[in-house]
């Protein structure tokens, strides 16, 4: 296996790793914990192309499919088909999308980081908050109640962490997938 292959396994594994660490940095709220796994997703949306931005969640969410414990509700395929599940598989279009976004712009690297953050975000209420929804048997307003409101300050947070921390990161990985 060549340089450039080992490499984008390692960051693929990372960034999975880093999504798993997320889930169990969190603060516990009924029905959906904050957890800092969505700045993950965000950094991976906007460091990696999206084709390895996306098999990083995939990875993570196969590795929790199986049955280690790495989602905030614990692991298997009952946890990641639970009332928060949609967050989770929300997170595999979202970091796609907003690495699309970084991969368009290139030359805008601090604005599109936070255009990227806002799309990933997007999307994972785009997929989540239905699925709550559908699980839980709630009102469309307890939805957002329950799945929305307690995070919008968490995540602008999140978007602006990760609108910072992102592009000095994506600028060292271009460096290391360029050297190898």
């Amino acid at each position: 296996m060549e340089r450039e292959q080992i490499m984008k396994f390692v960051l693929i594994a990372l960034f999975a790793a880093l999504i798993a660490a997320g889930a169990f940095i969190r603060i516990p709220f009924v029905p959906v914990a904050m957890t800092l796994q969505t700045l993950f997703a965000m950094i991976a949306a906007i460091c990696l192309p999206p084709v390895m931005a996306a098999v990083s969640v995939l990875a993570y969410l196969l590795l929790g499919t199986v049955g280690l414990p790495i989602f905030t509700g614990g692991g298997g395929l009952a946890a990641l088909l639970g009332p928060t599940g949609g967050y989770l598989i929300g997170m595999l279009p979202a970091v796609f999308a907003g690495s699309i976004v970084m991969k368009a712009f290139p030359s805008r690297p601090r604005i599109m980081a936070i255009v990227s953050s806002l799309i990933t975000t997007a999307i994972i209420y785009a997929v989540g908050l239905p699925w709550l929804k559908i699980r839980m048997e709630l009102s469309v307003g307890a939805m957002f109640v329950a799945g929305l409101v307690p995070f919008i300050a968490g995540d602008l947070l999140k978007i602006a962490v990760s609108s910072i921390a992102g592009p000095a990161v994506r600028t060292r990985i271009a460096e290391m997938l360029n050297a190898s």
